[in-house]
């Protein structure tokens, strides 16, 4: 009983900081996302048994995650508010403010969420095709198709403000 008492925790320890990010960006409300991680580690508590590989523990909590949040939505109601990604909290405090970071967040937040989730996964978070395909429950392929597709859409977005800047 000690020895799961043990990996809970360090679970919990490893991984707050990251799920409470990926709360606020799905949800954008402090409390929510407090709330969301909280019922992510009681369900997998429950079901932590079923976590069969260590090294999967990150997509394992992100798909509890992304089924609590969905959850949500299943008991009532709630009005979605599109998260600017420039409000998410971060640990950091030299926040980059350069031009080119800024424009690079905000045509990340332009895509639609069916590609700016997995981009996000992968580039930010470090998480492969197959992981990402976990969390979604979407084949391997269609994932990468649609990493390949949020690549295309923000470059157009990116050199699209290129050119705005240039006649300025």
């Amino acid at each position: 009983m000690k020895d799961k008492e043990v990996f809970y925790a360090n679970l919990v320890e490893a991984y707050s900081g990251w799920l409470y990010r990926y709360a606020y960006w799905l949800c954008g409300e402090k409390a929510t996302s407090e709330d969301l991680v909280q019922e992510t580690y009681l369900r997998a508590w429950r079901f932590l048994g079923s976590l069969k590989d260590e090294k999967s523990a990150k997509s394992w909590l992100t798909t509890i995650l992304r089924r609590e949040n969905a959850r949500r939505f299943e008991r009532k109601q709630l009005e979605y508010s599109d998260v600017e990604l420039d409000t998410l909290p971060s640990e950091r405090e030299d926040f980059d403010t350069r031009p080119e970071i800024l424009a690079l967040r905000n045509a990340l937040r332009l895509l639609p969420v069916k590609y700016r989730e997995p981009l996000v996964l992968q580039v930010l978070e470090g998480f492969n095709l197959q992981e990402i395909a976990g969390i979604f429950d979407i084949p391997r392929n269609t994932v990468a198709t649609r990493l390949h597709r949020a690549r295309q859409k923000l470059r157009k977005q990116l050199e699209g403000e290129e050119e705005l800047q240039s006649k300025k």
